[in-house]
Parts: C-alpha cells; structure tokens; sequence
C-alpha cells in the first residue's frame, strides 16, 4: 500500500513543476516579446472592430514598469526605449485609471494640435483628408459588452444597416489611414490647441466622435497627454477576429481579418 503512493504524490509534483514552468515562460513571453489584446470598444473603427485580437510588440518601444502584468515591473523611465513613429497604433496604460488604451499617436513631443469643425490640425496646417465611401455596419449588439454602434442615419432598427461617413487622413510623413464621422458639432469637433510636452504622446482614435482620447484633458476625467514611460507597444497585425458576443460562436468570426496588418 505505500509503495502504491509514491507514484501518485511524485506525479502531483511533476504536474505542479509543469504548470510553474510553463506559467513562468508564459509571463516572460507576455512581458518581452508580445501581449495578447482584445479589442473591447468601437474607437478605432473602422482600422480595429470590436472582436479583433491581436499581438502587442512590446519590443516597439523598450520597457517600463507597465511592461509587466499590474505594472510591477521593477523600472524605472524606460530601458532599450525608442520613439513611436506619428501614426503608429499603440497599446499603453491610462496614466490614471490604470487600464489598457489602444490609440493612434498624432502628436509627438513640440507638436500643436488643434481640431476645428471636425478637421484635424497638425503644427498649424490642416491635415489632407478624401472622402471615401461610407462604413456601414449592422446595427446591432457587438462584442461581450453587447455595445449598440453609433450612426449618421439614425434612428435605426435593430439588424438595420448603420453608416458612418468616411474619409482618408494622410499624415504628414505620408502615413494614410480612415477616419470616420458620426455627427457634425461633436463635443471635441473644436478644440483649443494643444501643444505636446516633452517625453509625452497626444494620441487619438480613428473613430472620431466615439474616442476618449488626449481631445479630452485629465482634469476632467480624459486621456490627457500621455508620458512615454505609460507605453506598453505597438500594435501590427490582427490574428484573429470575431463579431459575436462568444468565440464559441464561429458563425461570427471574421476570416478575412486574420492576420491583417495594422496600418
């Protein structure tokens, strides 16, 4: 009889090794190399949906403290650290609320940026923008929070299509990616100018008029401008995405998503 139990207590051991190592290797990966990131809200349609799910390059950018789960990480300032590039789409941590954002950089350190009837302004000139055709969508409950889209037509019903007026903003530097407009007069449709700080990011999301972002300064609960040390990487590719409320519903994935570029 007790011979019978070493087996057993030493295959508990082994399988506790198991999962240690393998929890441990999982933590180093997540924290050097590439982050998992689900797309939770509707701020960066029509580049990023809600249901997308890509790697976070965490080598973009170097390390911080918030390179690591609950920001533990022993760093101080970042270490490797290299500059975003205007228009990259990054993933970082709220300076705040200690939660995950995912924006586009349009203002780097010594930038002015101002928006003015919905046209944004870049170092004093108007950014160029084209009209393009329209971004429709079902008007229906996206992703676990079953969140309703916002659309220029409404009121729609349920299963309806919902439009979004579209257009292509070209950079300065030559980087090009849609936006897309809801309503005319948005609360952040004008702003003052903003002029960023040294060592901080003015970011924003490509779906303008439903995006909390650095439009909206900390002192009344915005995104404010963000220090470089709160970037966590950049965002590349899209690995897998789904329109349903569970990814056990397959008849709601998105194959022609998998594996596009984040651009």
């Amino acid at each position: 009889m007790a011979d019978s139990t070493i087996p057993k207590k030493d295959g508990i051991w082994e399988t506790i090794k198991t999962i240690f190592w393998a929890l441990l290797i999982a933590g180093i990966f997540r924290t050097l190399f590439f982050q998992p990131f689900w797309i939770p809200s509707g701020s960066m349609k029509d580049t990023l949906l809600i249901g997308d799910f890509l790697f976070v390059n965490k080598m973009a950018y170097g390390y911080s403290a918030h390179s690591c789960p609950f920001s533990v990480c022993p760093i101080s300032g970042r270490l490797f650290g290299s500059e975003p590039e205007r228009g990259d789409v990054v993933v970082f941590r709220h300076p705040t609320r200690n939660v995950d954002f995912i924006k586009r950089v349009i203002g780097l350190p010594g930038d002015t940026i101002q928006m003015r009837g919905g046209r944004l302004w870049l170092n004093g000139e108007a950014v160029p923008i084209t009209p393009v055709a329209d971004f429709v969508e079902t008007k229906e409950q996206q992703g676990p929070q079953g969140l309703i889209p916002r659309c220029v037509n409404d009121p729609v019903p349920e299963g309806g299509d919902c439009i979004k007026e579209r257009a292509t903003e070209t950079l300065p530097g030559g980087r090009s990616h849609d936006v897309l407009n809801i309503v005319d007069g948005w609360v952040a449709d004008d702003t003052p100018t903003f002029t960023v700080p040294e060592g901080h990011y003015f970011f924003m999301g490509d779906n303008r008029d439903n995006s909390e972002d650095s439009r909206f300064p900390t002192e009344i609960g915005g995104l404010g401008f963000v220090p470089a040390e709160y970037l966590i990487g950049r965002a590349d590719r899209i690995m897998f995405s789904s329109a349903g409320r569970s990814l056990l519903y397959f008849w709601t994935w998105r194959p022609d998503r998998f594996f596009k570029a984040v651009e």
